[in-house]
């Protein structure tokens, strides 16, 4: 028989395990992540705002990066690739939902966390930022850009697909600042992205 939930103890009161406990202590990290940032974010104040002990969190989450990453995951929801009808459109659209998110209070979060994780394969859990869901965002507008007839099947390799938003994330990366000027987007597109997509197939 499956364990529950939660388990009587003294007073009436109920004790939460398993899911339930789990939900909880997410919970109170997203609040500890919101409230006070990453750097301001202790398994101690979670554990307290959860209403539980630190070895709870421990047994499910090896160190606060961990615990960190899995509540910036319940704080974002999965974004469809655009739609515009043209490449141009799309591939901006893209461009500025990032340049929106990287600039935003759940962005600041995330850079804290990319910067505490550096190559660590746990910012390969965060949504959106694993080379595989970037990657299959990316192919995906380009491939109806192809279906459209904007470019040849040549263009759909992944190098060629993600280097607008490569572009972009080396601007935040090299000059460090949160958010890029909208024309330094359109710059990206016009004189690298698109002329790039359609000299693929060409001799």
């Amino acid at each position: 028989m499956a364990e529950a939930s939660t388990q009587q103890t003294g007073a009436g009161q109920t004790r939460r395990r398993g899911a339930a406990l789990e939900d909880a202590i997410l919970q109170a990290a997203v609040d500890e992540l919101t409230e006070s940032g990453y750097a301001g974010m202790t398994m101690d104040q979670v554990a307290k705002r959860a209403g539980t002990n630190k070895n709870a969190l421990y047994r499910r989450w090896p160190n606060r990066l961990a615990l960190a990453v899995a509540a910036y995951r319940q704080m974002t929801t999965t974004v469809q690739p655009p739609d515009t009808g043209s490449l141009r459109g799309d591939a901006l659209e893209l461009l500025r939902a990032a340049n929106r998110h990287w600039s935003s209070p759940l962005g600041a979060i995330l850079r804290d966390l990319m910067a505490a994780g550096g190559t660590s394969e746990l910012l390969a859990q965060l949504p959106g930022q694993s080379t595989d869901a970037m990657t299959g965002t990316w192919l995906t507008v380009l491939g109806r850009a192809i279906a459209r007839g904007e470019a040849a099947p040549e263009a759909l390799h992944p190098r060629v697909a993600t280097a607008a938003i490569v572009l972009l994330r080396n601007e935040f990366v090299v000059r460090g600042v949160p958010t890029a000027p909208d024309e330094v987007l359109v710059e990206i597109v016009d004189e690298v992205y698109l002329p790039l997509v359609r000299g693929r197939g060409t001799d």
